[in-house]
């Protein structure tokens, strides 16, 4: 099965690629700017699954031409592409809405919703000629509930639930299921530059009492991606401890 994770370089794109890996999937690994990280999972994941294909690709998201070079690369050395999770995007520093640049959030629009526009565009044909598919974006829990001085972030977040709600409906008849994952609180270095103490208010938010792991958002988009799943579409699985 051939999959392609946009932005798994990252703390949670890396965790998917080991998830898929173990369950047998030749994966383009893409990445934007990290690619020693990109080479370093590929390297790492060639020598625990030596009969399977490891491909790190670089691109530019907010860039059609470069998400169409992206997937090409990626269909040609894999045969195809059966699952996308569209995982990139980034967050902005918190602050207050009349404190956001406008050239900011413009940039953060143009990575985590138009960026998962043009890859699920550009991965539909494919699947829709094999008449099966399986789409995965990550959202956010700001994206469903939003979150003060995150006002740009919790805004493309919730156009991603959106986007991945309605294109549920356009291509299920044609056997392509999209979903979306809504982390919370995830450790990871999207995270680091918040404090212990704003981790640890999260936590104590939660039904479980604790931040959660990359492991533990990458199992929730592998099952996504699975048979198992075959009769989900259209949802939204929040992975956030019962926040």
């Amino acid at each position: 099965m051939p999959a392609l994770i946009t932005g798994a370089s990252g703390a949670i794109g890396a965790a998917v690629a080991r998830a898929l890996a173990a369950q047998g999937y030749d994966i383009a690994l893409h990445y934007f700017k990290n690619r020693s990280a990109a080479e370093a999972l590929a390297a790492e994941l060639f020598r625990a699954y030596p009969q399977a294909r490891f491909l790190p690709l670089q691109a530019d998201l907010r860039q059609e031409s470069a998400v169409e070079a992206l997937f090409a690369a990626g269909e040609a050395a894999l045969g195809g592409l059966d699952c996308l999770i569209a995982n990139a995007g980034k967050a902005l520093p918190q602050k207050l809405l009349q404190e956001t640049v406008a050239d900011d959030f413009d940039d953060l629009f143009a990575l985590n919703i138009r960026g998962a526009f043009l890859c699920c565009r550009r991965a539909l044909p494919g699947m829709l000629r094999k008449k099966y598919g399986r789409i995965v974006t990550v959202s956010s829990i700001w994206g469903q509930s939003g979150a003060s001085c995150e006002v740009a972030y919790s805004a493309a977040k919730a156009a991603v639930i959106g986007m991945t709600k309605a294109l549920a409906k356009e291509a299920g008849l044609s056997g392509v299921t999209c979903n979306c994952v809504a982390p919370g609180w995830i450790e990871s270095p999207m995270n680091a530059q918040l404090s212990r103490a704003d981790a640890q208010v999260f936590a104590a938010g939660t039904a479980l009492g604790r931040v959660g792991s990359p492991e533990e958002a990458a199992a929730a988009i592998a099952f996504l991606c699975s048979e198992t799943a075959s009769y989900i579409t259209g949802q939204v699985l929040g992975v956030d401890g019962g926040a």
